[in-house]
């Protein structure tokens, strides 16, 4: 099985990449996903949290306004988020591919697969990226979101250019949606060949 690492920055488009890779019968897991089910009613990491984070959960989840409060800037206290989520994360995403370990190729979709080391475990990484201008676009249009947070979560993460010099693979998203599907299906049929 080839395991492919998904990455790309904020506002690239991995969502809709990710989608096209499931469409086209290539499980996908999505670690986004997977954080905010530990996060939502219920989930595994709450009780976790509201301990170290004081005031930030409630019956249906978690307050992310309150918890951004708290991690928002503070190294300190990502830090101590992600040393809650990313054990909770792992462990799902080790379940996922036993649970796949049939198939040909999954897509472990993980926007910071290499700040965090995640590529390590993929035989392929692809990188999703547009124009700096199609980006700032796309972020901005999203409900709540201002030029400070956007600039405050680039910070964050490793700078495209970058990405795009570790990556196996680009595939770029800034062209419509039509060839951002057509570099998809090639990589499938690829990756099928094999």
């Amino acid at each position: 099985m080839i395991i492919i690492g998904l990455t790309g920055s904020i506002g690239m488009g991995k969502s809709t990449v990710a989608a096209m890779f499931r469409s086209l019968g290539v499980p996908v897991f999505d670690a986004d996903a997977e954080v905010r089910r530990v996060q939502g009613p219920g989930g595994r990491a709450l009780a976790a949290i509201e301990a170290a984070f004081p005031g930030t959960t409630h019956a249906g989840g978690l307050h992310r306004e309150r918890l951004g409060a708290h991690v928002f800037g503070n190294h300190a206290g990502l830090n101590q988020l992600e040393s809650i989520l990313h054990p909770l994360v792992a462990e799902a995403q080790s379940t996922f591919l036993g649970a796949h370990r049939g198939k040909d190729a999954v897509v472990l979709d993980v926007p910071l697969l290499f700040e965090k080391g995640g590529w390590r475990r993929c035989h392929l990484a692809i990188v999703v990226s547009a124009p700096a201008r199609v980006q700032r676009a796309r972020v901005l249009a999203r409900p709540g979101m201002t030029p400070a947070k956007f600039a405050a979560i680039l910070k964050t993460q490793m700078p495209d250019r970058e990405k795009r010099r570790r990556a196996d693979i680009v595939i770029e998203t800034g062209r419509g949606r039509r060839h951002t599907l057509l570099a998809v299906r090639r990589i499938v049929a690829d990756l099928r060949r094999r």
